[in-house]
């Protein structure tokens, strides 16, 4: 282990914590309540203020400002976190920000890659593996579930929820939420079939992937309501961790499925 490498011009509080093999850069600002986790490398110009925490080996590149203020209205003060795992890169000018409530947290997992401009606001839950391309957009409270591709453009409404190994296309406005395993596009956003290629790509075997293509058809083109949907894919499509996960995905909807 080596003592970090703190740039001369940049100013971190006092109390920043930094952890061993860090990199900090020129003209980055550090406020007092920030934990760096071991090798993380901070380019020029970075900011990150409130109460944030990053662990190991992520890369903050230019501009990006990590901690910030909520921008929700209802905020009353108190101390909100922000806490982001390992191995994650946030690219130039990304933003995330902190929670509204009092204690509460926004939170990022491990292994993402937020391109230039992406944003993450107040009170998100993002898993690990997500790739958000250049100025996608999460509102307040979405979810986000692992191994997801939101393409450039993209804009999640308020308390979606995006389910694990689907793709959202560029420029989509998505207002419900998109299940797991599909592909959704458009304004306002639609399921336009599973995610193959991404699925492929995952190792999912050729079993499951037909599996899901047909809860899709029965889910999304049947004209079936979503409860009678799910019903048939559990009496007809035997049982596989997949398929449950989709139907206690869109069992729990609040927002209702994208269609």
């Amino acid at each position: 282990m080596a003592m970090p490498n703190i740039h001369p011009t940049a100013v971190l509080h006092p109390g920043t914590r930094v952890g061993d093999d860090c990199v900090v850069g020129p003209y980055c600002v550090l406020g007092e309540h920030v934990a760096l986790g071991p090798r993380t490398v901070l380019h020029s110009h970075v900011v990150i203020e409130g109460h944030t925490n990053l662990g190991s080996d992520n890369e903050v590149f230019s501009f990006a400002c990590l901690g910030g203020k909520t921008q929700d209205l209802k905020f009353r003060g108190g101390v909100t976190h922000v806490r982001i795992g390992d191995h994650n890169v946030f690219r130039e000018y990304s933003t995330v920000h902190a929670a509204t409530a009092d204690g509460q947290a926004t939170v990022v997992g491990s292994h993402n890659h937020f391109l230039a401009y992406t944003h993450l606001a107040h009170d998100v839950r993002v898993g690990s593996h997500v790739i958000m391309s250049n100025v996608a957009t999460l509102a307040g409270h979405v979810v986000v579930e692992d191994h997801v591709v939101i393409g450039g453009l993209a804009a999640v409404h308020q308390f979606c929820r995006i389910g694990r190994h689907s793709m959202v296309g560029g420029c989509s406005k998505v207002v419900q939420d998109v299940a797991p395993f599909m592909m959704a596009d458009g304004n306002p956003a639609e399921s336009r079939f599973i995610n193959k290629v991404g699925l492929e790509r995952a190792g999912f075997s050729a079993d499951v992937i037909s599996q899901l293509t047909k809860a899709y058809k029965v889910l999304f083109r049947s004209g079936l309501t979503t409860a009678n949907a799910l019903a048939r894919i559990e009496a007809d499509l035997g049982d596989s961790p997949e398929l449950r996960h989709l139907v206690a995905f869109a069992l729990a909807s609040e927002r209702g499925l994208a269609k």
